[in-house]
């Protein structure tokens, strides 16, 4: 049995959306001490809230560079709002399954994610709820 689906090995040799977007709307950056991973994403948001752009760079493994590249591609053309909801089951089942041990890369993704939307309310001045990053109205 091969350790990564056919999906996991597509988005690791065929990356999508990688690079860097200049004056982003949000940045976030996580990492993971233990395995060394290091995620970097970049949102471009236009005026309604949808996000035009996503693009990563990712220091990692083959797990890891694939849930950036399919974290990407679930966010991408969605509302901010949608994008905080990614969870990292949903880029696991996305990949059609991570090994129990590379699971983390998906957290990673979705933190990663999570913090670029946080960059951006901030760069906006937008208040948010720093628990469930709901927006407060008003």
């Amino acid at each position: 049995m091969a350790l990564y689906s056919e999906k996991v090995m597509d988005h690791f040799v065929n990356p999508r959306n990688v690079g860097t977007i200049e004056n982003a709307d949000g940045v976030g950056e996580v990492g993971n001490a233990k395995c060394g991973d290091i995620m970097k994403i970049y949102l471009k948001v236009n005026d309604d809230g949808i996000i035009e752009d996503v693009k990563f760079n990712t220091f990692g493994c083959a797990s890891a560079i694939a849930s950036s590249s399919m974290a990407t591609t679930l966010i991408k053309g969605k509302h901010i709002s949608e994008a905080v909801e990614l969870s990292n089951k949903a880029v696991v089942e996305a990949l059609d399954g991570l090994p129990p041990v590379k699971v983390h890369c998906s957290v990673l993704a979705e933190e990663s994610i999570k913090e670029a939307v946080k960059d951006y309310y901030n760069r906006k001045g937008i208040k948010y709820n720093p628990e469930t990053l709901e927006i407060i109205e008003g």
